[in-house]
């Protein structure tokens, strides 16, 4: 995960321009998820998030067509070009908006740094690395089941 200062502004969006957002600071996660749900809002194999507190999040241009899931759990996309932006709701104890990696405008700078759902990964899709991979979430001090592919 990227280290960065506290003001430090990142931006991104959809793939026509139609939304922007931006975020500030340090995001609370940097990760890769193989949930089904995940899965099934992106049409891959597996998402990379940033995660931010949605306190820390505004939209400069446009907004987000949300599809809820369930109540409190919103997919964001764009309603012109279709790109899927952003997950919003709770998770960790914090009201938060996960963005997908590659809407940033500078994704790179961003390495996940953990797997979580790995129960779910799809068996014949890995990811060659020596990351902690958790069953679900990291949070709460759970420990991850392994390290790296099975």
């Amino acid at each position: 995960m990227t280290l960065m200062a506290s003001d430090e502004k990142v931006n991104g969006g959809c793939m026509c321009g139609e939304v922007r957002y931006e975020a500030i600071g340090k995001p609370v996660n940097v990760a890769y998820c193989h949930c089904i749900d995940c899965r099934g809002f992106t049409g891959a194999p597996v998402v990379a998030w940033v995660v931010y507190e949605t306190q820390k999040v505004s939209f400069v241009k446009g907004k987000c067509k949300i599809y809820e899931s369930s109540p409190g759990r919103g997919w964001g996309f764009c309603d012109q070009c279709g790109t899927s932006i952003s997950w919003e709701g709770e998770s960790f104890g914090k009201i938060v908006t996960e963005f997908h990696i590659s809407t940033l405008d500078k994704p790179d700078e961003f390495i996940p740094d953990r797997h979580w759902y790995d129960s779910q990964r799809l068996p014949w899709f890995d990811v060659a690395d020596n990351l902690p991979r958790y069953q679900i979430f990291d949070y709460g001090g759970k420990e991850p089941t392994h390290h790296g592919p099975k």
